[in-house]
């Protein structure tokens, strides 16, 4: 499989650097991913929190998980787990962005849609919160990159990346979705 940064070794195009009791992502050069569990480890910079995370997604039967909080590695790391069905996508979406957290956004079950933009090309409409770590912004429509993820698939969005989750393409679906939040520092 070719990389999307071509000839590059993964912790060069990422620029994984050494620091603390692990090795810490430079958010400033990732951006969105998608692919499924087979496939990840081939995509993305490994660090420990990562790991942990994949661990936790091949780990289980997520169908059968109730809706809530799981501490995977304290607020390093941490799943919530959420049963909701899909809307449709506003001709001017909302959409989120984080700054302190890795989305990595698993579909167990269902089908989702997600929208996606870079933070830079957004209009903010609510202002950073610290205390949840998101801000909100919006873009056209025609803007938006659109996203089809079926079970046992995901995407992993960093800072650089706003996201709009929970949409749907043709008719409604109730989706399982494991969202791990992975702590940058």
């Amino acid at each position: 499989m070719r990389l999307p940064f071509g000839d590059l070794k993964v912790n060069e195009a990422w620029k994984c650097q050494q620091g603390g009791t692990d090795t810490s992502i430079n958010f400033m050069e990732a951006h969105m991913l998608v692919t499924d569990l087979e496939h990840i480890n081939q995509q993305i910079a490994m660090t420990s929190r990562m790991q942990k995370t994949l661990d936790y997604l091949r780990g289980g039967d997520w169908r059968g998980l109730p809706d809530g909080k799981v501490q995977i590695d304290g607020d390093a790391v941490y799943a919530l787990i959420q049963t909701y069905e899909t809307i449709a996508t506003p001709e001017t979406p909302r959409l989120e962005a984080h700054r302190r957290y890795i989305d990595v956004q698993f579909v167990a079950d269902g089908k989702e849609v997600m929208g996606w933009a870079l933070t830079d090309r957004l209009t903010e409409i609510e202002p950073y919160d610290a205390a949840k770590d998101v801000w909100f912004g919006r873009i056209a429509l025609d803007d938006l990159t659109l996203i089809h993820l079926s079970a046992e698939q995901l995407a992993i969005f960093y800072p650089t990346d706003a996201h709009l989750p929970k949409r749907t393409s043709r008719q409604v679906v109730t989706v399982k979705k494991i969202v791990v939040k992975v702590a940058l520092t």
